[in-house]
């Protein structure tokens, strides 16, 4: 594999076919704005097209590539990879899913610094997350000392995977759920909400079961 930068003009890169990875609108326009602030973005990883000579296959980037041709790059810098049919498969199913998880006491110490220097609005137009994520993680209130914290004190985390309207949907009703009612107590409203849905589905579950 090669690890050198290369410039390759954005008409001679073509998206893998079988990319699964989808971004939401907003988060498109947020990756949008950032590349247009800073001009900064991560090389895309390609290989060369096994079709066409003189072109490159993207394996890593789909959305940065949009992004460049959205804001009239001419060209992207781009990790050329020698890998064949079947590592791509690996890396197409790998790259975009392996990834480590935030601390949340080191990322709300971030936030409250971007908050402070660019201002919550910006801080919004560029991060992804909604107002209601980024708000609570800049003013959540980190224990001094966990020593004495049974780990049976703290929430367990539930990954869920939804489509924009799906994700519209929940985001509306957990935000209904949380009305009215402080920072503290917005989270366990929210729990308590999704716990909600999935006694009565369960319920469903069982009327069904008995027919």
């Amino acid at each position: 594999m090669s690890g050198v930068i290369e410039f390759i003009e954005l008409c001679r890169l073509v998206e893998h076919p079988d990319n699964a990875n989808r971004q939401s609108r907003e988060n498109f326009g947020k990756l949008v704005r950032n590349i247009e602030r800073t001009g900064r973005y991560e090389p895309l990883v390609v290989r060369c097209h096994p079709k066409k000579k003189e072109y490159y296959q993207v394996i890593n980037g789909h959305h940065r590539l949009k992004a460049l041709s959205k804001l009239g790059y001419e060209k992207a810098q781009c990790v050329v990879w020698d890998v064949d049919d079947d590592e791509t498969d690996v890396l197409l199913s790998s790259l975009n899913r392996l990834c480590g998880s935030d601390d949340v006491g080191r990322k709300a110490r971030l936030l409250r610094r971007l908050s402070k220097q660019l201002g919550s609005v910006e801080v919004l137009k560029l991060l992804p997350g909604t107002r209601s994520q980024i708000e609570r993680l800049v003013n959540i209130k980190m224990p001094r000392s966990v020593k004495n914290i049974s780990s049976r004190a703290f929430a367990n985390a539930a990954v869920f995977f939804l489509d924009d309207e799906q994700q519209r949907i929940v985001e509306q009703a957990l935000s209904a759920a949380e009305a009215g009612s402080d920072i503290k107590m917005r989270a366990r409203r929210r729990a308590a909400a999704l716990v909600c849905v999935a006694e009565k589905f369960i319920d469903i579950s069982k009327s069904e079961g008995k027919q």
